[in-house]
């Protein structure tokens, strides 16, 4: 299969993760009582309405070239979401923001469970690249550090954080990402492993 084939399912693969992802938020934010994301027409696979110029081409493509392929990251347009008409305001932001980090995981074991079981050749490096893509996602968006979905979780658990976390949540996150974030990858590897049997 040529280089440029592969580039674009991989581009695609990852495109089609975070939409699902964000769906997910708006999902999880109507059955919490909020119709926002339902509202603006972003309940949709159709990628258009999600694409963030920066976040979901620029920013993902400059690293693919850069790393020769070897980091992807990016991310899609935030579903809109108010919190004000959530039946149960704190509860339900936790609840939505799982949802995405979740969806991904779900993508992940499915798609670990046939590779496992039914390895299809001709696919394998596809499913082995979408799983490994989706658990980053969500071992990434898990971090309790604010504006990362992880971080309204924690903050349900943990309400006296919120305060300093999002006011220094972005610096926290800018010092890490500069770092490398190399410390999720034995998490990334483990559950990738833990999933597929590679």
């Amino acid at each position: 299969m040529s280089s440029i084939l592969f580039i674009i399912v991989e581009i695609l693969i990852f495109v089609y993760s975070i939409i699902i992802h964000e769906i997910s938020h708006g999902y999880a934010a109507l059955r919490s009582g909020d119709g926002t994301a339902q509202a603006y027409g972003r309940l949709t696979l159709n990628p258009l309405p999600h694409i963030d110029p920066v976040g979901s081409i620029l920013v993902p493509l400059s690293l693919f070239v850069l790393t020769q392929g070897q980091v992807v990251f990016g991310w899609a347009k935030p579903v809109p979401v108010n919190p004000y008409n959530f039946n149960n305001p704190k509860k339900d932001e936790a609840f939505v923001s799982l949802a995405g980090p979740l969806s991904n995981i779900v993508i992940a074991i499915v798609l670990g469970l046939i590779l496992r079981f039914f390895p299809i050749i001709g696919i394998r490096s596809f499913l082995i690249l979408a799983v490994r893509l989706n658990l980053s996602l969500a071992v990434f968006n898990l971090l309790p550090i604010y504006p990362l979905d992880g971080s309204h979780i924690f903050f349900y658990f943990f309400p006296k954080t919120e305060n300093f976390l999002t006011h220094y949540g972005y610096i926290i996150l800018i010092v890490l990402m500069i770092g490398g974030l190399n410390f999720l990858s034995p998490i990334i590897s483990f559950l990738f492993t833990l999933i597929t049997g590679f």
